[in-house]
């Protein structure tokens, strides 16, 4: 698994128009090539009376699954620009349509590569990019005596907490990154002198809106 990759938040849709042409740039995060085509396909059918719905799509750790589709707009058009958007901000596992309502006036095609462009960046935008950060769970068993101890230890180095659960016992669950995590628990057991019980969890990515953190 990456330690860590871009991508986007959510479903983004944008709109501008160029020339009197409507270029709506959609954007959704997706993990796997039938969800990417599912998705190009609810935007056609959604904007069926559209002139073009021009799509990319890339997918997989190291970009495995790169499709585009110039939509009968003329080759490399479109579904390149597309893609060149994708790459040039290096996101992943993403999928993005362009759909265009002609306005009338003919754009050649250094204009229809740029209108493309400007609609697959906008689109992105809107969707909210994101970086999805590979974090392991490191479970923190204490006795009450140690709570406040640890939490302050915690808070001073900003650590990214899941849930605390308070039985007989305390029982913090950390999230330090994968890479981090083995040394994190290491140093957990020097704060608790070794009365704590430290374990190592699951993976999980967690998104973060900017990294590394500042």
């Amino acid at each position: 698994m990456l330690a860590e990759y871009k991508t986007v938040k959510q479903f983004g849709v944008e709109e501008i128009v160029i020339k009197k042409s409507r270029f709506i740039g959609h954007a959704k995060p997706v993990s796997t090539e039938e969800e990417a085509i599912q998705f190009i396909q609810s935007i056609k059918k959604e904007h069926s009376m559209a002139t073009h719905n021009c799509s990319a799509y890339m997918i997989g750790e190291r970009n495995e699954i790169q499709k585009q589709s110039d939509d009968g707009e003329p080759s490399g058009t479109a579904g390149k620009p597309i893609l060149e958007v994708i790459k040039n901000q290096g996101l992943k596992n993403i999928a993005v349509v362009v759909t265009r309502y002609f306005g009338g006036i003919m754009l050649g095609a250094g204009g229809l590569i740029r209108a493309y462009t400007d609609g697959a960046v906008v689109g992105i935008a809107a969707a909210g990019p994101v970086y999805q950060v590979l974090h392991r769970e490191v479970h923190i068993e204490i006795d009450y005596t140690w709570h406040g101890k640890v939490e302050n230890e915690l808070r001073s180095r900003d650590m990214l907490m899941g849930e605390t659960a308070f039985t007989d016992k305390v029982t913090l669950t950390c999230l330090p990154t994968a890479g981090e995590a083995e040394q994190f628990a290491a140093w957990m057991t020097d704060v608790t002198q070794g009365q704590g019980v430290i374990q190592l969890g699951a993976e999980r990515y967690v998104e973060h809106d900017e990294w590394p953190l500042p």
